[in-house]
């Protein structure tokens, strides 16, 4: 049997996980506005007059309202000096004014009144007659075009833009307190891997391993449940993003895990893949080449060297083994990696053909994974953030396929 697989119950090991949310602080509000700050000066470099932030992430990354996204515009406009000024329904203004720690001007509209009009008269009242318009890249089509006919409907002279340029620039670019929330996180995450792990027997199913992963990060403190959990046994842990019924657990399956959470509104996101039994050497080889393909994209990560380079490396090595080429599959049939933060996935990623050039405090994964359809699949998911050296681990990779967590802390 692989070594720290099964032996255990979800039980033992929900009693055995402590709560570590209170062991690192969260986001600060001075934070938030270095953050406004810094933003601006990005405007005023690609000159930007202002930016739209929809009710997504980037609202609460730059203001600390956490609202979301409803079929009715809200959220604020951020100009290149001065506080944000939020536009919203007119029935949810007192309630957002609860959540403002920066910024106190609210605008509402009500429901037979045009936000998108409202929105220019609030640019007009800040001095913005004109210029570019950078609107949140996460912010619905209808919002976009609303914002563009009412422009256009008032006579104002706006160029709008997405707002990746500013809002994707300042947020991939992760200051110590992030790197240091992002990396606590994952951390927690892997430790509840090596405990799901050890809750694996013949006959478990996949979602019985996913309840016990959600109530982990939840008992562990993390703002939710998983935001996914994705259990894969044998044939099925060749698709990436798993396969829509459940499974049950054989001696000698090839087992994924993929999951994470949020902590203090920093998501993780760890994969382990594993065998319950003794691995085979067709599993071995496939294991071995993608914890080599895994490394040699971590070592081609450096400040000014493109995204893609870290692709390029890990998918050399995979063809190299006579997989691919390129996303054919038996391979890798996605791309390496992407960024984390406050979203699973967001900027920068780590594509072939990604000129973008790595800059010191991008974080992002490194999961290559190996799909061999009929067969299983490997994928072994860790996160990285640059350093002016290179590159530093959030989490140690998994050792190898027969002590998969020999490095996790018991």
């Amino acid at each position: 049997m692989t070594k720290g697989v099964g032996g255990s119950t979800a039980e033992i090991e929900l009693e055995r996980t402590r709560p570590v949310r209170e062991r690192i602080e969260p986001i600060s509000r001075d934070e938030r506005l270095e953050r406004i700050e810094r933003a601006q000066a990005r405007m005023a470099e690609v000159g930007v007059a202002a930016m739209w932030l929809d009710g997504s992430t980037n609202l609460e990354y730059f203001t600390g309202v956490r609202h979301g996204q409803t079929e009715r515009m809200i959220g604020a406009i951020l100009p290149a000096k001065g506080e944000p000024v939020y536009v919203a329904p007119a029935f949810e203004v007192e309630k957002l004014r609860t959540m403002l720690t920066i910024g106190e001007t609210v605008h509402g509209w009500e429901e037979d009144e045009s936000p998108y009009a409202l929105f220019v008269t609030a640019l007009r009242e800040m001095q913005i007659a004109r210029g570019t318009l950078a609107i949140d890249e996460q912010a619905r089509f209808f919002v976009v075009d609303g914002i563009r006919a009412a422009a256009e409907a008032a006579g104002a002279d706006y160029r709008l833009t997405p707002s990746g340029s500013v809002a994707a620039w300042c947020r991939a670019r992760k200051t110590p307190h992030e790197i240091a929330l992002i990396g606590h996180a994952m951390r927690a995450t892997l430790g509840i891997q090596a405990a799901a792990a050890r809750i694996l027997r013949e006959g478990i199913t996949t979602t019985e391993v996913q309840d016990f992963l959600d109530r982990a990060h939840r008992k562990a403190g993390f703002d939710s449940g998983c935001r996914f959990a994705i259990a894969l046994f044998g044939e099925a842990s060749a698709y990436p993003h798993g396969v829509p019924h459940p499974q049950v657990l054989r001696e000698g399956d090839m087992v994924l895990v993929d999951c994470g959470a949020p902590m203090h509104g920093y998501v993780s996101d760890i994969t382990r893949s594993y065998v319950f039994g003794e691995p085979t050497a067709r599993q071995r080889e496939i294991w071995n080449l993608e914890h080599a393909a895994q490394a040699a994209a971590f070592a081609a990560i450096r400040p000014g060297v493109p995204c893609g380079a870290v692709d390029d490396a890990a998918r050399a090595v995979i063809a190299g083994a006579g997989l691919g080429p390129g996303y054919a599959v038996p391979g890798l049939p996605h791309r390496t990696g992407h960024g984390v933060g406050m979203d699973g996935h967001e900027e920068p990623y780590f594509v072939k053909g990604n000129r973008l050039p790595m800059a010191v405090g991008m974080t992002g994964s490194i999961e290559p994974t190996i799909c061999i359809y009929g067969e299983f699949g490997v994928r072994l998911e860790d996160h990285f953030h640059v350093t002016p050296e290179g590159a530093a681990w959030h989490t140690p990779p998994s050792p190898s396929i027969d002590d998969p967590f020999g490095n996790v802390p018991g």
